[in-house]
């Protein structure tokens, strides 16, 4: 009788997690490593939320992904009985003159089928009063999006993973001898040595660390400033249902997620920072970022413009060139692959992306050449 494939997963956030459950759950068995464990405050799945939306311009395999990913989030909450994407809808803002991501969009979501509003500007107003809407001439409207509790769904998955009968285990890969040919096991910080029938590295920005010759510098690590602001006591328009998730195209793109879990109302600058190292790096925001975002909050909704500021945090995007993700398999090795480049807007994907990969992994498939190493590869 033919034997079930053994299979290492390295790294267990939003890409690795759901890529080890979907491939327990087609008949594999399967290991998850992660050097400090699901959700830690170093990786990139880590933090309070993360963002679930489908408006991706005219990028019509992100959007359809994310239809997707949509549907297998509302499965597994019906399946653990736990909520962790909060519709809260997801609201874009878009300027008159620079408006082509938000016109592009509007035909994958229909094509999708994700539910979507045209807002005019007076709409605009007349729904969202606390919000300054100068420079904004008509918004979109994504009602069933909204965001995802991120570190706590991160650690639901794994324990969905051992519940059914895989192994987790918190341990750190060796870089050394993962790029020999052919790569007959894995070393382990601690000695151990661990052998597998394919392995999955899901590792975001520590792809490179891992495969220099392969990845090098097409993930860079870059250092990205959340802020958690206090709103007035007893004031609800800043929180979930009253404000959507929204994004402002205008300039920067700055974003926000409503005040959730008592924890503040979030607002973050989507450029991209300064390189990073994800493991030793100092996880201090710059007050330069500060100045700047509280500037926008007082110009975008006035009632906070000097509220205080309850928390911040520093994570990474792990960026390619082109924002495009990785999933393709090492271009020696047949039984290695490579899956990252979140670019910062992968998590809301994770369960999507990892039924994709389980199949690729299982089926010896091929991956879309959007995705493919090659594209960086000059000729």
């Amino acid at each position: 009788m033919k034997t079930s494939p053994h299979i290492v997963v390295i790294g267990a956030g939003a890409f690795g997690g759901w890529t080890a459950l979907h491939l327990l759950e087609r008949g594999a068995r399967v290991t998850l490593l992660d050097a400090w464990g699901p959700g830690n405050s170093r990786s990139s799945s880590g933090g309070e939320t993360r963002v679930m939306r489908g408006t991706y311009g005219a990028d019509q395999a992100y959007t359809e992904m994310a239809a997707r990913a949509l549907k297998l989030w509302a499965k597994y909450e019906r399946q653990w009985k736990r909520q962790f994407l909060h519709r809260s809808g997801v609201l874009w803002m878009a300027a008159g003159r620079d408006d082509a991501f938000e016109r592009g969009s509007i035909q994958m979501l229909r094509a999708a089928k994700i539910k979507y509003q045209e807002l005019s500007a007076p709409q605009l107003k007349k729904r969202w009063p606390q919000i300054n809407f100068e420079g904004i001439e008509w918004g979109i409207f994504e009602p069933e999006c909204g965001y995802l509790d991120a570190r706590a769904s991160c650690a639901a998955v794994v324990e969905a993973f051992v519940a059914a009968g895989g192994r987790h285990r918190q341990a750190e890969v060796v870089a050394d001898g993962l790029e020999d040919v052919p790569l007959r096991a894995l070393n382990l910080s601690d000695g151990a040595k661990l052998k597998a029938d394919s392995y999955v590295f899901a590792c975001g920005p520590w792809l490179g660390k891992l495969f220099p010759k392969t990845i090098s510098n097409v993930i860079r690590a870059t250092k990205q400033d959340v802020f958690f602001f206090g709103t007035p006591p007893g004031d609800t328009r800043f929180h979930s249902p009253n404000l959507p998730v929204w994004a402002d195209h205008r300039g920067h793109f700055y974003y926000g997620i409503p005040g959730s879990d008592r924890r503040g109302f979030k607002v973050a600058d989507d450029t991209r920072g300064p390189d990073f190292d994800p493991t030793d790096g100092e996880r201090i925001v710059s007050q330069e970022t500060l100045k700047e975002i509280r500037e926008y909050v007082a110009f975008r909704f006035p009632a906070l413009k000097d509220a205080p500021l309850l928390e911040s945090r520093v994570c990474q995007y792990e960026q390619t060139p082109d924002s495009h993700f990785i999933v393709d398999r090492h271009p020696k090795n047949e039984n290695v692959w490579l899956l990252g480049g979140g670019s910062g807007h992968g998590f809301k994907h994770g369960p999507a992306l990892g039924e994709m990969m389980a199949k690729l992994v299982l089926t010896d498939g091929e991956p879309e050449a959007t995705w493919r190493l090659n594209r960086f590869v000059e000729t």
